[in-house]
């Protein structure tokens, strides 16, 4: 089961980010196509000429990228396409009134049709609702994250949570992922 972890523009502007991304995947035994770093579109854009060689060493390691808050910040789509990322996170601010207001439907929609172009897989935040739900699922959004499925929760007790729900151990301990992340919040796949 992939890990999504946020990376803050100072945690990856850091010298010795590379190396501490390596030395946490060392210490939990997390294979790196498992772990997702998810990055917002401004700590991307800050600096691409220092930005976009970690991220091709980040993706030559196994690992997978994800733009955070998608639409919320400079959404250069000449960079969108040339950034070596996997998957867009539309912000909660469009999926909140979704099914209420039909500027935030259109452009929810408009991104997922986007992203479905570019061969990129696309998870809306801050779902609450079956009806938002039932958009994202009718628009083909991939996954979802927000209390609708699950409030954020401490590693140990998302490790739980799926071990019940999907009844397997994990291969490696979430709870070690201190390097990184302090809480997380479960993904539902739709």
């Amino acid at each position: 089961m992939p890990v999504a972890v946020n990376v803050s523009a100072v945690q990856f502007r850091q010298g010795d980010f590379l190396a501490v991304v390596k030395n946490v995947l060392s210490e939990t035994g997390l294979s790196p196509e498992y772990l997702e770093l998810e990055l917002t579109e401004s700590a991307l854009l800050s600096n691409v000429n220092v930005i976009f060689p970690m991220l091709e060493e980040l993706r030559s390691m196994g690992l997978k990228l994800a733009i955070d808050d998608f639409g919320t910040g400079y959404s250069s789509l000449s960079y969108l396409r040339q950034f070596p990322v996997s998957k867009l996170k539309i912000d909660r601010s469009f999926v909140q009134d979704v099914v209420l207001n039909s500027d935030d439907a259109a452009i929810t929609a408009a991104i997922i049709s986007m992203a479905k172009g570019l061969n990129l897989k696309v998870i809306a935040e801050g779902v609450e609702t079956a009806a938002q739900m039932a958009f994202l699922r009718a628009h083909q959004c991939d996954e979802i994250q927000g209390y609708y499925f699950s409030k954020p929760l401490a590693p140990d007790e998302v490790a739980k949570k799926l071990a019940e729900q999907f009844g397997s151990p994990f291969l490696y301990d979430p709870r070690k992922l201190h390097g990184l992340a302090q809480k997380a919040t479960p993904v539902g796949v739709l």
